[in-house]
């Protein structure tokens, strides 16, 4: 259990209050004071911490979920032919870094993270902040994931953050870390103590290919809490394969030259899901072309 994972303090404080003579109120001005300092010393020390940490740049190692490696940012999640063939719309959508994610191997007490948005929209009215730009942790205890840690974005540009409160008892794990649903990136950093060991996890089985979806917001992972709890994320952990995420929100629909980029993959199976973005007709008129 993540418990069982996790010494030390956490952010969720439980106060007692003061004893006072009976029919007196603890004062809330003093409760709230206590919580902004115990809250505010916490950030000095995560902060002090991270800055000793040592920076791994996960595209020197590769990032998991890309279709095509000849993008034109390396977190495009379309190949750079695609910009003069797909609709403006699609191609914007393509820079978000849905479905993207990196397992690695550490014995570190603690984690980090390190990541530079391309979009100063950190949240939607309808979705969190730490879905639409935030990064999420998960590690591996035998053969299933459980969710771990967060960072949650706070500004466009670099945000840096632990993405665990407390510290991890000691041992060598496996760790997986997804990238933003609706936002995109231009850098993303690990960062552990400098005496850690940082390891890529191993590839695949030989032969292995990923599943590619394509769809709509609800593939992409639309008003999901979390990166890693989009439904292609969700699936690709419990069937233990790799997955490559083509939603696009409100524009999934299925047009011959997406149909051409599709099959440009070769993957073991692909899940189509477009029809919430389509009218009957264009149903009818590409849903067989795809």
């Amino acid at each position: 259990m993540i418990s069982e994972l996790v010494d030390g303090p956490t952010i969720f404080l439980r106060l007692k209050p003061r004893e006072l003579p009976p029919g007196k109120a603890q004062p809330a001005a003093a409760r709230y004071f206590f919580i902004l300092v115990v809250l505010a010393w916490c950030g000095q020390r995560a902060t002090a911490q991270i800055t000793t940490f040592q920076w791994y740049d996960l595209s020197k190692y590769g990032i998991e979920g890309k279709g095509w490696t000849d993008t034109k940012a390396y977190y495009d999640r379309l190949p750079a032919s695609a910009e003069k063939m797909v609709r403006e719309k699609v191609w914007t959508l393509s820079h978000h870094s849905s479905g993207m994610c990196f397992r690695f191997i550490t014995d570190a007490e603690s984690i980090g993270a390190r990541w530079n948005l391309i979009n100063a929209e950190l949240s939607t009215v309808h979705m969190p902040s730490t879905g639409v730009s935030g990064l999420d942790l998960y590690v591996r205890e035998g053969t299933r994931w459980r969710w771990l840690g967060f960072g949650r974005a706070t500004k466009a540009g670099e945000n840096m953050r632990l993405l665990i409160n407390g510290k991890l008892r000691p041992g060598r794990r496996e760790y997986l870390l997804y990238l933003p649903l609706y936002n995109g990136v231009s850098k993303v950093e690990i960062g552990l103590p400098p005496t850690a060991e940082f390891l890529p996890a191993p590839d695949y089985p030989a032969g292995t290919k990923p599943i590619v979806f394509y769809g709509t917001s609800i593939t992409q992972g639309g008003v999901a809490s979390r990166p890693g709890m989009a439904y292609p994320s969700i699936l690709g952990r419990g069937l233990g394969l790799p997955i490559v995420n083509l939603g696009f929100s409100g524009n999934g629909q299925a047009e011959p030259e997406m149909a051409a980029l599709l099959a440009e993959l070769d993957p073991s199976v692909y899940v189509l899901d477009p029809l919430p973005n389509l009218s009957p007709k264009q149903v009818t008129e590409r849903m067989p072309v795809l």
